[in-house]
């Protein structure tokens, strides 16, 4: 079982910057892909970005490329969401996932293909 506690949410005026963090319980240096996603009242939990378990390979969602960069620390066993020129439509609960997986390179985009989830973190972007 591997548990993930995310932080880094608040309110932040459009334009603005914000870095997530998923920390997780054990260590996911060991073949674990990573992922983020979001969620607003009534939707859908949508993909954000995703890392591969080295951190050579990562994914965006269209509404977010150029804006915000996925890392990870193995060493801290904690993963990043470095969201830069925030804009309202950002605003949204902020979910970290794991899942295991023995390819280096592959990573997941889709809600049911990840294991473990966060609490999640509230972001929120004011106009």
């Amino acid at each position: 079982q591997v548990q993930l506690v995310e932080s880094g949410g608040g309110l932040v005026q459009a334009g603005g910057s914000l870095r997530l963090s998923c920390t997780t319980s054990r260590r996911t240096s060991s073949w674990y892909v990573m992922g983020w996603f979001r969620q607003t009242p009534g939707k859908e939990r949508e993909f954000v970005a995703a890392i591969s378990w080295r951190g050579g390979s990562s994914i965006y969602a269209d509404s977010v490329k150029g804006r915000f960069t996925v890392s990870r620390d193995n060493a801290k066993n904690t993963v990043y969401l470095l969201m830069g020129n925030l804009k309202p439509e950002d605003t949204a609960v902020y979910y970290c996932a794991a899942r295991i997986t023995y390819s280096e390179g592959t990573v997941y985009a889709k809600v049911d293909e990840y294991y473990y989830w966060g609490q999640g973190t509230q972001v929120t972007v004011s106009s």
